[in-house]
């Protein structure tokens, strides 16, 4: 089996082009190769599949062997691999994902052989709580209240690709984002669980973010996330509608436009390898 490690922020996966060859049990495999002792290591894997209705499909599973809907930094590596592996060799692609239809713009160099940045159309933003889903009698869910380990906590949630809650903190420094990440993905308002993302607002058009992934546990970026913190941010009236997002493994630029979320970013090919069956 022959992969690409990419990463995107420092949300790393490996990437399997399914077009020229058939895999199964994508499940296992994620597990096996994600393991970071025993595996090669990642937060998940993404295979390039035929698509009906898009140029290309992104099949993506979490390092846990779960299956994702969306990714939004495995995207952008994404779109660069299909590129650059010439898959498919468009700078302007649409690719289907559990979240529907999305379109990546990529930046090319002057030869036309590599990929230099990502945007991402991620589409609209849903706050209808039945569709995250979360199980509270309210149509949408913003600055409600959820009690971990006897203590209140302030969130909001929304569907961006995935279900996110965001929680907006006055010092990131101070949060246990593991242990307050975990308990909070699992609670039971959420039947599907959830991404838990801790926001700090630095400016009108700057935030930091730390994020814990439904199905990855603690990882250096996300994407959907990202996008998530400036829209639940932006909808409170604290950010603008352009936002530079720090996480923990770089930083992304989230545009809001109307009803549509763009993500702009880089991708880098780590590694390629083979992995061989015992």
């Amino acid at each position: 089996m022959k992969f690409n490690k990419m990463q995107g922020a420092g949300n790393d996966f490996l990437l399997f082009d399914g077009v020229k060859n058939k895999y199964e049990n994508y499940s296992k495999i994620a597990k096996k190769l994600c393991d970071r002792r025993y595996g090669v290591g990642g937060d998940g894997i993404m295979i390039a599949e035929e698509s009906q209705i898009a140029d290309i499909k992104m099949v993506y599973y979490n390092s846990d062997g779960s299956k994702g809907e969306m990714c939004g930094n495995g995207i952008r590596c994404f779109s660069k691999f299909v590129y650059e592996e010439e898959i498919v060799k468009k700078e302007e692609i649409t690719i289907e994902t559990g979240d529907g239809v999305k379109t990546a713009y990529l930046t090319v160099n002057d030869n036309r052989s590599k990929v230099d940045s990502i945007m991402i159309s991620m589409g609209k933003a849903r706050l209808n709580s039945k569709e995250i889903p979360v199980s509270i009698e309210k149509e949408q869910v913003i600055d409600e209240k959820i009690n971990i380990a006897g203590k209140d906590i302030i969130f909001s949630a929304v569907l961006i690709g995935v279900p996110h809650a965001v929680i907006i903190c006055d010092d990131l420094e101070s949060i246990d984002i593991d242990g307050l990440g975990s308990e909070i993905e699992k609670n039971r308002l959420f039947p599907k669980n959830i991404n838990v993302n801790f926001i700090q607002i630095l400016s009108r058009n700057r935030i930091k973010i730390k994020t814990w992934e439904r199905g990855a546990g603690r990882t250096l970026a996300c994407g959907t996330g990202s996008c998530s913190g400036v829209y639940i941010s932006n909808l409170l009236g604290l950010v603008d509608s352009e936002v530079a997002v720090e996480t923990e493994g770089g930083i992304l630029k989230i545009k809001l436009q109307g009803d549509e979320i763009f993500m702009i970013g880089a991708a880098e090919t780590t590694f390629k390898g083979e992995v061989v069956w015992e």
